[in-house]
């Protein structure tokens, strides 16, 4: 009788909450979106953190693992994290010196060949204006000819105005992001070092707080979930950089060979979008396309042929060994998470999408494994003693 009684009061309490946020939702959607905004930077350290703490923990397992000096464990951590953050300096740096010559190249290349079209362009227009133009300037001259200065001095001071508002308005909004974006980046850089210098004093208390608050029963599958997301994200996060740098290698030295231009560039470009799970290599493939044909077009005909074979090998042997397995994901439901995480939210969703559906892939197998184990093997049958010699 307890028991149901408190079974009731939970579901009472579950209906009563889902009614104040259907009411209401207005202002619950208004307050989680302020609440999202100033804890903004937050949220960046801590995916940040996540994400360096990979290459933490590889740096602390070369970092003298059989050392037993003081010394050497109290200044593991902080080393190996500066040594993350500066390899991620030194990768940064090492792709915009790659990239930033050859991409000042192709900006002037395409000025060079766009600016006559826009001048014609500039020519048709104002040739089709003449007359709208007079009409509308016709009234700062006089009836003889002359100047109207009063009008014209009146006309030049709005637009004066008016331009120098439109221009303050801009830089202030430039200035306003600037400012906004530097501090969420320091924010976040500052947060992020702090989770990954106590983040074994974090996971604890943590810990602590759930075994507390909720029964053992729900904490096992709160443990559980926890440890099968994580497995997945970082299996999925090593797996699609390493993914990544192997395409973007590929691409920059086939591109070399076959002597396309914007070598590097393009190659560092299919690379990075190849993080985007399916069609990332093909985003960074038109992007490329487009900067070949600005200096030749049958170029940028045969680069798309050669990322099409690239894209196959890719797929069918680098793929399937590297990323395919360590998230244990089959094909079908990669690209199925990827069109629905697309879909709501963006890039960042096809990102997010594919170690969610490898996470609930995981827990759905093991349930269902669970539920229903295999047959035990039939006993042998027993000789009788007939049958014996």
């Amino acid at each position: 009788m307890k028991q149901e009684w408190k079974g009731a009061v939970r579901l009472g309490v579950v209906l009563f909450a889902l009614y104040l946020a259907v009411h209401y939702w207005n202002a619950l959607s208004g307050f989680l979106v302020l609440a999202v905004g100033a804890a903004f930077p937050l949220l960046v350290g801590a995916v940040a953190a996540y994400a360096v703490d990979i290459l933490m923990c590889q740096y602390e397992r070369w970092y003298f693992p059989r050392a037993k000096s003081r010394l050497i464990l109290r200044t593991r951590r902080p080393v190996c994290l500066v040594l993350a953050y500066a390899s991620l300096v030194a990768i940064v740096i090492l792709l915009v010196r790659m990239i930033l010559p050859e991409l000042v190249s192709c900006v002037g290349l395409l000025v060079q060949k766009v600016s006559p079209l826009f001048y014609q362009l500039g020519l048709l227009i104002g040739e089709s204006l003449t007359q709208e133009q007079l009409a509308a300037f016709s009234g700062l001259f006089l009836a003889d000819g002359s100047i109207d200065w009063k009008e014209t001095i009146s006309v030049i001071s709005d637009w004066l105005i008016n331009g120098l508002g439109g221009v303050m308005g801009s830089v202030i909004s430039m200035v306003s992001a600037t400012v906004s974006t530097t501090f969420t980046a320091v924010m976040a850089l500052i947060f992020s070092i702090y989770l990954l210098l106590g983040k074994e004093k974090l996971t604890r208390n943590t810990a602590l707080v759930f075994r507390t608050y909720l029964s053992p029963r729900w904490y096992g599958r709160l443990s559980y979930f926890w440890d099968t997301l994580n497995g997945c994200f970082h299996r999925f996060i090593v797996g699609q950089c390493t993914e990544a740098v192997i395409l973007g290698l590929l691409c920059m030295a086939g591109m070399t060979l076959l002597r396309f231009p914007y070598a590097s560039m393009i190659g560092v470009l299919i690379g990075f979008t190849a993080l985007i799970p399916v069609a990332g290599a093909y985003i960074g493939a038109g992007v490329g396309a487009f900067m070949i044909f600005t200096v030749s077009p049958l170029q940028a005909l045969l680069f798309l042929v050669f990322i099409v074979v690239l894209q196959q090998l890719e797929g069918n042997l680098i793929y399937p060994k590297v990323v395919g397995t360590s998230i244990g994901l089959p094909g079908i439901w990669v690209l199925a998470a990827v069109t629905v995480g697309g879909g709501v939210l963006g890039i960042g969703g096809m990102l997010l999408a594919v170690p969610l559906a490898a996470t609930l892939y995981q827990m759905l197998r093991d349930d269902v494994r669970r539920r229903n184990p295999p047959p035990e093997p039939a006993p042998a049958p027993e000789e009788s003693s007939e049958d014996a010699p």
